[in-house]
């Protein structure tokens, strides 16, 4: 067969949408091409402009890091990288070491592009990768695999966030950057950019983008790990390919996934597919850890959640077992810390969880006692003088004042069921406590504007989906300084005692003394409250297992570089 000919083979079998082999015969040998579905779209493949899970899943086949986390252990591991960085701490250096490593166009990848990389994020203050490298004083190249960079200050971040950054190519990227330049806004041009196939380091190349109907990626023979032993695996990739397929529903890709059109999803499975699938003998679910955080946020510049007795009265009334238990269904853990208990060397267990153990009345009465004995009452009090639990109506502040009605925001049902649902539920608890609570599914783009920009709100339920496992993002989330229009600090939280003690977690070096640190930030956050953790729901992630094998399970599921690295199609 030609070369030309099998290429028409492969794209009329992508262009028809139905994928209905898994295998394409090219002379003796078969090409196997893993197909995966997406629920949307990759909307860019310019890195610097990426900023949505499914071009940024795309991406992570395309450009790769000088580190990674190893998949068991989660401990760094030097991926682009030969060894772990060498440091010095007389001149606040690191001096990292590159493996021999080739472009997807086959020229070298040297210290230069490492330079390049971290010059011009930099240089135009790229954002979501700036604050990364601001600290950065200098990136001096020693030799054609060998960089070293100077630090500022200590920084902690620097080995788990500076250096896991995506390396590009300065052949590439490096006349894109002089046109930008000379640009009226530089960093909007850098951005805006069009890349349809860019040069990659990483196990994958774009062969052909269509847009609306299919991506198709096919292995890069010039992919640094290929052969070579990292993190107790062997890499690959060990597959020709990967096509990527885009669903508007879930519901449309499970019916792809069945009728075994795709190879996986690479979305997490609901609840209401779960059982339907695992009836499929040709299918297994994945289900692994999250490091995500499911959470009710307080507006604490304004009453009545300026009080944290209030806000810990609620975490009283709200039964996260019961969440888990029946909005969950079981798939997912109750968070009583900020930080997800899958991150196993940050994650501090509280010194109080709030209502624990407790019944419905229970915890009706703890929060009742809590808030009488802060000055709060009631025209019916949920607890009457019998001391049974009864309907509470119209509850008032310490000052004498009826609490107004308060709004709940939530993201709509269609966009994720599990947070509209566990804003009713917190909502008729409050409700019943004799609080003016009213939830309001809203869509998820305004609401975040009425929570970042307006500023217009009392409370709401939001998620970080997937969150470092470097746990600087806690001082983003609560620093004083980052309370502003569009800041990090959503609620507003102010606490001079949190801002010390996470600006010194930023600049420790040594682990244990870092985290000894963190867990103090947990504490103090989980006795006042500015956001209550409410769950972690699992990854479920379904694939075929009639095709491919060899997934490898971690923290945020299958869908990882190490596992299209190391899978291998089923034999025939």
């Amino acid at each position: 067969m030609t070369s030309k000919l099998k290429k028409i083979l492969v794209l009329g079998v992508v262009t028809a949408g139905l994928f209905p082999a898994m295998t394409v015969f090219g002379g003796s040998n078969p090409v196997h091409y893993l197909k995966a579905g997406l629920s949307e779209e990759p909307k860019t493949l310019n890195i610097w402009l990426a900023s949505d899970r499914w071009s940024l899943s795309v991406l992570s086949q395309i450009y790769q890091g000088l580190i990674t986390r190893h998949p068991e252990t989660l401990e760094l591991t030097p991926w682009l990288a030969e060894d772990l960085p060498v440091y010095d701490p007389e001149t606040l250096s690191y001096t990292v070491t590159l493996r021999d490593a080739k472009w997807s166009d086959g020229s070298p990848l040297t210290a230069q592009d490492v330079a390049f990389t971290a010059n011009l994020i930099k240089e135009f203050k790229i954002p979501r990768h700036f604050d990364r490298w601001s600290f950065v004083k200098a990136i001096e190249v020693l030799d054609p695999k060998t960089v070293r960079f100077v630090l500022e200050t200590p920084m902690a971040i620097f080995l788990s966030r500076t250096l896991a950054t995506p390396i590009v190519s300065k052949k590439e990227w490096e006349p894109v950057a002089q046109n930008a330049r000379n640009a009226e806004k530089p960093l909007t041009a850098l951005i805006n950019h069009e890349i349809k196939t860019p040069v990659g380091n990483g196990p994958f190349s774009v062969k052909e983008w269509k847009e609306g109907a299919y991506l198709f990626m096919t292995r890069n023979p010039h992919f640094f790990g290929s052969g070579q032993k990292i993190g107790g695996r062997v890499m690959g990739p060990f597959i020709d390919g990967i096509i990527f397929k885009f669903f508007g529903t879930s519901d449309a890709a499970i019916l792809s996934l069945k009728k075994g059109d795709i190879d996986m999803f690479w979305w997490s499975v609901q609840a209401g597919y779960i059982e339907d699938l695992q009836k499929d003998p040709k299918i297994t679910l994945f289900k692994n850890e999250r490091s995500a955080m499911y959470y009710m946020g307080f507006n604490l510049r304004k009453p009545p959640f300026d009080d944290a007795v209030l806000r810990r009265a609620v975490a009283i009334l709200i039964d996260k077992g019961f969440i888990v238990t029946r909005i969950l269904q079981g798939d997912g853990a109750r968070m009583d810390s900020v930080v997800p208990a899958g991150n196993k060397f940050y994650y501090c267990p509280p010194d109080t969880v709030w209502g624990e153990g407790l019944s419905r009345q229970e915890r009706v009465k703890a929060a009742w006692w809590l808030l009488k004995e802060a000055g709060y009452s009631w025209k019916t009090p949920p607890v009457n003088d019998a001391g049974a639990v009864v309907k509470g109506r119209h509850i008032r502040l310490p000052d004498g004042t009826p609490m107004e009605g308060f709004t709940i925001l939530t993201p709509p049902a269609d966009y994720d069921p599990l947070r509209a649902m566990s804003g009713t539920i917190i909502q008729e608890w409050l409700r019943e406590f004799g609080m003016p609570a009213s939830a309001k599914p809203m869509a998820f783009g305004s609401l975040i504007d009425q929570v970042k920009v307006r500023r217009e709100f009392d409370a709401f339920i939001l998620a970080y989906g997937k969150l470092s496992l470097d746990p600087d993002w806690i001082r983003s989330f609560f620093h004083s300084r980052h309370d502003k229009v569009r800041g990090l600090n959503m609620s507003g939280y102010h606490n001079p005692e949190f801002d010390r003690i996470s600006d010194e977690s930023a600049t420790v070096m040594d682990e244990n003394q870092r985290r000894e640190r963190v867990c103090r930030m947990q504490k103090i956050l989980m006795r006042d409250l500015p956001y209550i953790p409410l769950y972690t729901p699992k990854m479920i992630e379904a694939v075929r297992n009639d095709r491919f094998s060899g997934w490898v399970n971690t923290l945020e599921g299958i869908g990882n570089p190490w596992s299209f690295c190391v899978l291998k199609p089923e034999a025939p």
